[in-house]
């Protein structure tokens, strides 16, 4: 892997992180759980903060109250809850489509490590009355390599809606 000038990786590892990120997708669309927290280094940290309407200059993420603050033992025990017939804000199982683009890739702050930035747009559909949630956002990723994989070690969600329109919030980003 070299960096270039402006901070990018190079062709060969940028065309390993596209096809990483859409096959998160697919194993989340297919509800592939147990695949997709494979994907996870056993450190995670997985936040989506909150998005205020503020007057500027004020910030409108607030980073200490969030949508979830997981861990990669508490994602694991939300896959496997979807399993269980007790998990009501997904039965029936909702249909998505997870749309992942503009990818922005750069060395992280630790040797070794990588900052990846992509958009997200989640569609999600449930029960036969027509009616859809689009959920839109950027994940802020520190990706490590472990031998021949990339492991998500740090995921940070900023959905662009500071009301989210969704009646729950079943599904994972």
């Amino acid at each position: 892997m070299t960096e270039s000038a402006a901070g990018a990786v190079d062709l060969a590892t940028r065309i390993e992180l596209e096809d990483f990120y859409y096959r998160e997708a697919e194993l989340l669309d297919e509800r592939r759980w147990e695949e997709w927290l494979e994907l996870f280094a056993p450190e995670l940290e997985y936040t989506a903060p909150i998005r205020v309407n503020r007057k500027s200059p004020a910030p409108d993420i607030i980073d200490g109250l969030g949508h979830f603050d997981d861990t990669l033992s508490s994602l694991t025990l939300r896959a496997k809850r979807l399993r269980t017939d007790v998990a009501w804000c997904e039965d029936p199982p909702s249909h998505t489509r997870r749309l992942i683009t503009n990818l922005r890739v750069r060395p992280a702050e630790d040797a070794g490590r990588l900052s990846v930035r992509t958009n997200f747009m989640l569609y999600r559909s449930r029960g036969d009355m027509g009616a859809y949630d689009l959920i839109v956002g950027e994940r802020q990723d520190t990706l490590r390599r472990e031998g021949d994989r990339w492991l998500i070690a740090k995921r940070r969600i900023i959905i662009d809606q500071s009301s989210l329109g969704t009646k729950n919030l079943g599904v994972f980003l």
